[in-house]
This record gives C-alpha cells, structure tokens and sequence, in this order.
C-alpha cells in the first residue's frame, strides 16, 4: 500500500474493522501529534471509534508495536511508562497503522 508524504504530516494505515468503520484505507494528520491526540481526533471524525475499534486495535508507529490502554475515560494509561503529557509523539513522516484482531477459523 502506497502513500504520499504530505510535508509536515503523518499517514494513518485502517485495516479490517477499522478500515470498514472509517470506509478509508489510511489519511493524513498534521504533525506533530500525541498518541492520545490522535485517538481524540479520530473520536471526532467518527464517533464511537473508540469504543467500537481503538479499544481492541493494535497500534504500530514506523512498524513498530507500541503498548497503549485505552481507559474507559479515553486516556491513555501510561503506554510504555509514558504519563499521558508526554505519551508517543507522531512526527511528520511518520507511519501509523490501527491492525484490529484478526479472526482465522
């Protein structure tokens, strides 16, 4: 899957649910931006993301898995030993991607 790098901005991958809930494959964001901030975003693009698919997502930056909790308030739980405030940064060029459980049967 090939993306532009819009200057300044990160691109966020959607596969499986997520993608079906947003009907996108990826998109853009400004740079730079909280983990958190991100979630917060999407939450007010596509209400009830959050609760229908972030809780259960897995979440690389530059294919690397990164530990986030999201709470029940929509905070971050201190995701690698990070405190909210200064929780994973995204900068531009970055590449984020939501991965939901996959089911094999």
């Amino acid at each position: 899957m090939a993306t532009t790098q819009v200057p300044g901005h990160f691109t966020l991958l959607y596969f499986a649910s997520a993608s079906s809930f947003t009907e996108k494959d990826s998109e853009t964001f400004q740079a730079p931006l909280s983990l958190l901030g991100l979630f917060n975003e999407l939450e007010k693009k596509y209400p009830g993301i959050r609760d229908k698919v972030l809780c259960r997502c897995a979440v690389t930056i530059n294919l690397k898995y990164v530990d986030v909790d999201i709470g029940s308030d929509g905070g971050e739980d201190e995701p690698d030993g990070h405190t909210s405030e200064d929780a994973l940064i995204i900068k531009g060029g970055d590449e984020v991607a939501l991965i939901p459980p996959v089911s094999s049967g």
